[in-house]
Formats: structure tokens, C-alpha cells, sequence
């Protein structure tokens, strides 16, 4: 279970709205660190917050962790770049031997296309499962 802190902002019904506070690994400034956390704020300045299901019904202005489940990161990271990835190369491959440089091109972008597609067909299926939802677990 990967899980951070952040503060409740706001309620919505069964969810609640967390402002994130900075994550990394906390060697950000010591030798041998990645600075990753640096790098996200240079690129994304405004505090981040997400909506989040709040089982324990957390109030405004209360210190909570968020859980992300086992494995849903894993999951997502592969689905999203893994599978439109192999999906390019699948269509390409195929293109190529059915009809050469252009049917490449033809065949990439279309089973490209059709990844994205069964992409946003399961960001909508596993936005209704809550295996898949960030939830405030204390």
C-alpha cells in the first residue's frame, strides 16, 4: 500500500478533496539524491489535489493519509504506457509486412489510436471499482 499526507480542503458527498503535501523520498537535497521532488515542482507549481474516498468521513482542515491500493499504480504505469507502446509496434510490424513504409505509418497510428481508446474505456470501468480509487485510510 503506497500512502501520503495531505490536508482535507473541501467534501463531496462519499469523497473528499486532499491537498497533497510534497512527497519524494526525503533525500531530495542530500548526495546521492534523485531530486525527483525538485523536478515536479519546476514543472507543476500549484498545489495538487485530488479527490479522494473518505470512508472514515474525514472534516475540513483534518491531517489524513492517502492509500493508494497494492499494485493499482503498477497497473495504471503499465497500461498506460506499456500496452499503446506494444500496440505501435504490434501496428507497425503489420503494417510494414502488409504494405510496406506507409502501411507502417497506417498500421502505428491506428492501433495507436485504438489503445487510446481502450484506455479511456477502462479509466471509465475502473473509475466505478473501488480497488482502483485513492482512499483516506486514517
Amino acid at each position: 500500500m503506497i500512502d501520503a499526507g495531505g490536508t482535507v480542503v473541501a467534501l463531496d458527498r462519499e469523497f473528499a478533496v486532499v491537498r497533497m503535501d510534497e512527497t519524494g523520498c526525503g533525500r531530495c537535497q542530500e548526495e546521492g539524491g534523485c531530486g525527483g521532488n525538485n523536478i515536479g515542482r519546476m514543472f507543476c507549481g500549484a498545489p495538487r489535489t485530488f479527490r479522494v474516498l473518505n470512508p472514515g468521513m474525514a472534516i475540513v482542515g483534518q491531517r489524513v493519509r492517502v492509500a493508494v491500493p497494492e499494485g493499482a499504480v503498477r497497473r495504471s504505469a503499465l497500461a498506460a504506457y506499456g500496452f499503446p507502446l506494444l500496440a505501435l509496434f504490434a501496428g507497425a510490424i503489420g503494417g510494414s509486412a502488409l504494405a510496406g513504409e506507409g502501411g507502417a505509418i497506417v498500421g502505428a497510428l491506428a492501433c495507436l489510436l485504438a489503445s487510446w481508446l481502450g484506455l479511456w474505456r477502462t479509466r471509465l470501468r475502473q473509475t466505478r471499482d473501488d480497488r482502483f480509487q485513492p482512499f483516506i485510510r486514517s
